[in-house]
């Protein structure tokens, strides 16, 4: 059974545009991800939309250790797009 966010994402969906939906969740990103490694599994962006989220995400977050999480998954997603980028070049 999905989260209650999610549920609540998942009917609010079909009215958002895809622009909007994104402008939502960078506005407020704990709103709709438990934890920062969701934004990684979020199907529905891109690696450079899902980096935009972390970083909003991260710029409003006061808690240490929840910005050394954010801090870890945007390292994460670092390392993957300078692998898909190598792997392209290469």
């Amino acid at each position: 059974m999905p989260a209650t966010r999610e549920r609540d994402l998942a009917a609010m969906e079909p009215r958002l545009s895809k622009k909007k939906l994104f402008e939502d969740i960078r506005r407020n990103p704990p709103r709709i991800y438990r934890i920062p490694a969701d934004v990684l599994r979020d199907r529905r962006f891109g690696d450079m939309e899902r980096m935009e989220i972390l970083r909003a995400w991260r710029g409003h977050e006061r808690d240490p250790a929840e910005r050394d999480e954010i801090d870890a998954t945007i390292a994460k997603l670092e390392e993957r797009l300078c692998a898909a980028s190598d792997h392209a070049t290469g």
